[in-house]
């Protein structure tokens, strides 16, 4: 369990460094006009908006269990195990959501510049708030049309955020439970990925950087038991004899 905390925490610890130096920067959020590269980032955090987030979570655990080869009734209970984490981070994320009741920047921007009380939009019901939406930035052309339908589907609540508990979560369980596989290019895409993700969150108006770190940090809590269940039940992470030689081989090779 100790080498699993380790780990993890490691993990989390590099996943915090970006939204932690934007907190303390204490960068201010303005809706950015049509780039590429907010349109890269739009593209980014599509990649765990439903639906694609389900396609995304499909070929993780399909990779995992690639990765990991358990035979079938261990790879049933690590997929099983996979997907608890992801699910109870989203409900988790949910239950806290409901009771802070955070605006989003881009609500409280909306506010500012259109005169749409923030108390008063999050008395509507979803459908009502999209629309809302919609009716405000009709004759804003300055703002990518991307940007406008991004914002009248995620019309919720802001703290913590969803995308980023499940970025980090799919990337600090590759650093659990593939880390001694030396699996580290599929650690190092998946770190890389997860920070996107948080990065996109924030240039898109959708969280603020603390709605980042106390993501993260619940994902990091929920992983670590996570990777201990796996450890438990599906049996030892490191490989077998093997595959242990085939990768001593290829490090002494490189």
């Amino acid at each position: 369990m100790l080498s699993i905390a380790k780990r993890t925490a490691v993990g989390t610890a590099l996943l915090l460094v970006m939204p932690v130096a934007v907190w303390i920067s204490g960068w201010h959020w303005q809706p950015g006009n049509n780039s590429w590269w907010l349109k890269v980032l739009y593209w980014v955090t599509e990649t765990v908006t439903q639906p694609w987030g389900i396609i995304t979570h499909v070929i993780l655990c399909a990779w995992f269990l690639w990765c990991l080869r358990f035979r079938l009734r261990a790879a049933v209970v690590l997929f099983l195990i996979l997907a608890g984490a992801i699910l109870i981070g989203q409900g988790v994320k949910s239950w806290i959501k409901d009771r802070v009741q955070e605006p989003r920047p881009y609500v409280i921007w909306l506010e500012k510049t259109q005169q749409m009380p923030v108390e008063e939009f999050y008395t509507l019901k979803r459908n009502e708030r999209a629309q809302l939406v919609q009716k405000q930035l009709e004759n804003r052309k300055d703002l990518p049309e991307f940007l406008r339908h991004h914002w009248q589907v995620e019309t919720g609540f802001a703290f913590p955020s969803g995308h980023t508990m499940f970025a980090a979560s799919w990337a600090l369980l590759a650093v659990g439970l593939l880390w001694p596989r030396r699996r580290t290019v599929t650690i190092a895409v998946l770190l890389v990925w997860a920070i996107a993700v948080m990065g996109s969150r924030l240039v898109l108006g959708m969280h603020w950087p603390r709605d980042l770190v106390v993501a993260t940090l619940i994902s990091g809590l929920l992983v670590m038991f996570a990777t201990w269940l796996a450890q438990k039940f599906c049996g030892p992470l490191t490989p077998p004899a093997e595959e242990a030689r085939e990768i001593r081989n290829r490090e002494a090779e490189e």
